[in-house]
């Protein structure tokens, strides 16, 4: 036997195939006794909707897509985490990809999700061109998490990435570092930003910034430590890194070298990732409301979706910092 169709399913419930598609929709308009008859028959039959032939066939689509730039970092998988439960209680399902921070592939991947031709797709660190972007919100509605955009047809949810840099640098001024590093995200999303509430917040303190080139990963951010030492210069007494990652590559880089977090150097992250809580990172941080963002992101895509509101919407949340153990008095140094 081949597998079963809606068609199979309606005959075994005994009610219209238009009947069974509603149930699987989720709409409100079925009674509760010919729901539990058509669940009941799926269930028998071994029947579980194609997302994409549902897609396709209605003109109403239940499917929101997302884009996911990197995997490897805990911090989209707490926005999705957000972003799920959120499609889950509207009554949407959720296909995901990813684009791997490459901008071609991730154009790639946002082709791909808009050949299931979804009801709505949310972009989560996008580093696709902005002429992507456009396109995109053209064919769907669209939510950037962690990208700015001016698009009057694009939604975003954004921390304050000025304001987060700026709050690291002020918690290691008042433990008396003035001699503090930046290592920046690259071209990374929100990175431009972070970069900026650093160098303002050393200048406000009457410091000279120091930015280090480097990429919200851990690599990344042992090799722009290890450059520091390798210059053989006075190495900086703080660091202000561009992400959890990017913090722990370079914690890692500076015991390798025989230097102690915090007592020689201190170390401040980006995001509170799970990583950063784990006991033996224990990393002061600045903190995202990453599961927020993502509810925000999917209220914000499903609320274009259902026509509730046609100007864009900028949500801008403020970060805080979270202190731990890699963070200490510079007069406690040696």
């Amino acid at each position: 036997m081949g597998r079963p169709t809606m068609e199979d399913v309606a005959a075994r419930a005994g009610v219209s195939r238009a009947l069974v598609s509603l149930v699987m929709r989720g709409s409100p308009k079925v009674s509760e006794q010919r729901r539990s008859a058509v669940l009941r028959a799926a269930e028998e039959l071994g029947y579980s909707p194609h997302l994409m032939a549902r897609s396709l066939a209605s003109a109403t689509s239940t499917v929101l897509g997302a884009m996911v730039s990197d995997l490897n970092n805990a911090f989209f998988a707490e926005v999705v985490d957000g972003f799920d439960a959120a499609v889950t209680e509207l009554g949407f399902d959720l296909i995901i990809n990813t684009g791997g921070r490459s901008p071609t592939r991730e154009r790639r991947a946002v082709d791909n999700l808009l050949s299931f031709r979804p009801a709505g797709i949310a972009l989560l660190g996008p580093v696709v061109p902005a002429s992507t972007i456009a396109k995109a919100a053209e064919q769907s509605p669209l939510v950037l998490v962690s990208r700015a955009s001016r698009l009057s047809t694009v939604d975003t949810i954004n921390d304050d990435g000025e304001v987060g840099s700026g709050l690291a640098v002020d918690h290691l001024v008042e433990l008396g570092h003035h001699h503090i590093a930046h290592l920046d995200g690259g071209g990374g999303s929100q990175a431009s930003l972070r970069r900026k509430g650093y160098v303002a917040a050393m200048q406000r303190h009457g410091l000279e910034p120091l930015v280090v080139a480097s990429e919200y990963t851990d690599t990344a951010g042992a090799r722009a430590v290890r450059g520091l030492i390798a210059e053989g210069g006075p190495m900086p007494t703080a660091i202000v890194a561009a992400n959890d990652y990017n913090a722990v590559g370079a914690i890692s880089a500076l015991e390798d070298a025989g230097l102690r977090v915090p007592q020689d150097v201190s170390v401040v992250g980006y995001d509170n990732t799970s990583l950063a809580a784990l006991r033996h990172v224990s990393l002061t941080t600045v903190d995202q409301p990453r599961h927020e963002m993502g509810r925000l992101a999917a209220q914000a895509l499903i609320d274009r979706v259902r026509g509730a509101r046609t100007e864009a919407l900028h949500r801008l949340l403020h970060p805080s910092l979270v202190v731990r153990a890699t963070t200490a008095s510079r007069r406690n140094s040696t």
